[in-house]
C-alpha cells in the first residue's frame, strides 16, 4: 500500500506485527493496513477482533493457525491471484516468528505472488533492547521443548554457544527451564527475565542462573506472564589460555570446594568464571 490516499490495500499478502501488550503500540502504517485489506488471517479470530473493534475495524477475519495453515493457505493464495489483499497477523507480536504463518508466507512466495512486510512489536527485539547486549550477537532460539529430557539436550547442543541466548517460555514451564538452564550452563551464567512486555506488570530483572529461581519463588506474581529469557552467551578464550586455566582449576580443585575453586581459578588465570565454573562441574563428573 503505497499511497495514504488509496481506498483499498494493492492485492498482496501483508505480514502485519501487532502489539504484545500495549495496544498503542500498533503502528500506523498497520492501522492503514487492516482497515483497507479484503481479509484479516488470524491466529485467534478472537483476539484480532478485539484488537480490530479497538480501534473500530470492521474487516472480515478467517482463522490461520498451525492445525489449519496448508488448507487456508490456499485460499488466501486464491484471493491473491483474484487480486484480493489479505493481512496476516498473530496474537501478538510479529507473525511467523515462533508463532503460525511461516508455512503460508513461503507458499505465497512460491506462487509468485507478494509478500510485504508491516514491521513493529517484538517480543523478543523488546527484550533484547533492555537487555544491554554490547556486542550485539544473539541466538534466537524461540520456545524449548516442553519435555524435560528434550530440552535439557537441546540446552546442551548450545552450551558452547558464544553468543546470548534468547528464548521464549510460558509461566507454567518457566521455572522448569530456569533449573535446566542452571544444570547446563552453571550458576555464574548471567540471565536478564523479562515478562509481561509492555504490559501493567511489566517486569525486568538481573542475576545470576544460580539466583533466579529463588527470584521466581520470592512472589507467585514472578511467575505470571509471557516471558523472555535471555541468557549470557559460553566464554570464549584462546586455546593456551583455557588450557592454563584448567590446569589451575584442577590443582585447585584438589584442595579446595568447587565454588571457592572456581572464584580462585578465576582471578589467577582471568579467565571468566562461568566458564570454568562449568568445567570444574564435568571435571568433577569425570
Amino acid at each position: 500500500m503505497h499511497s495514504e490516499t488509496s481506498t483499498r490495500a494493492e492485492p498482496a499478502l501483508y505480514v502485519v506485527a501487532t502489539p504484545i501488550g500495549n495496544l498503542r503500540d500498533l503502528t500506523l502504517r498497520a492501522l492503514d493496513v487492516l482497515r483497507t485489506v479484503d481479509l484479516v488471517a488470524a491466529e485467534d479470530t478472537r483476539v484480532t477482533r478485539h484488537l480490530l473493534a479497538h480501534f473500530t475495524i470492521d474487516t472480515q477475519t478467517t482463522a490461520l493457525h498451525e492445525h489449519n495453515e496448508e488448507r487456508a493457505a490456499q485460499r488466501i493464495i486464491e484471493m491473491l491471484r483474484q487480486g484480493k489483499s489479505v493481512a496476516l497477523v498473530s496474537d501478538a507480536g510479529t507473525p511467523a516468528i515462533s508463532d503460525p504463518g511461516a508455512r503460508l508466507v513461503r507458499s505465497v512466495r512460491e506462487a509468485g505472488l507478494r509478500v510485504i512486510p508491516i514491521p513493529g512489536p517484538s517480543a523478543v527485539i523488546a527484550a533484547l533492547s533492555v537487555a544491554g547486549v554490547s556486542d550485539g550477537h544473539f541466538l534466537f532460539y524461540g520456545f524449548l521443548p516442553a519435555r524435560g529430557a528434550a530440552r535439557l539436550r537441546d540446552l546442551e547442543r548450545l552450551r558452547q554457544v558464544p553468543w546470548v541466548l534468547v528464548f521464549y517460555e510460558a509461566p507454567h514451564r518457566v521455572r522448569e527451564a530456569l533449573v535446566d538452564f542452571e544444570q547446563t550452563f552453571g550458576g555464574e551464567r548471567h540471565v536478564i527475565i523479562a515478562r509481561e512486555l509492555t504490559k501493567m506488570f511489566e517486569t525486568i530483572h538481573a542475576c545470576t542462573l544460580g539466583d533466579a529461581c529463588a527470584w521466581l519463588d520470592a512472589d507467585p506474581n514472578r511467575s505470571r506472564g509471557e516471558f523472555v529469557l535471555i541468557v549470557e552467551g559460553a566464554a570464549v578464550t584462546g586455546d593456551a589460555d583455557a588450557e592454563e586455566a584448567e590446569r589451575v582449576l584442577n590443582v585447585l580443585l584438589a584442595q579446595l570446594p568447587l565454588k571457592q575453586a572456581v572464584q580462585l581459578a578465576a582471578d589467577i588465570t582471568g579467565a571468566k568464571k562461568n566458564a570454568l565454573y562449568q568445567r570444574a562441574l564435568e571435571l568433577r563428573e569425570e
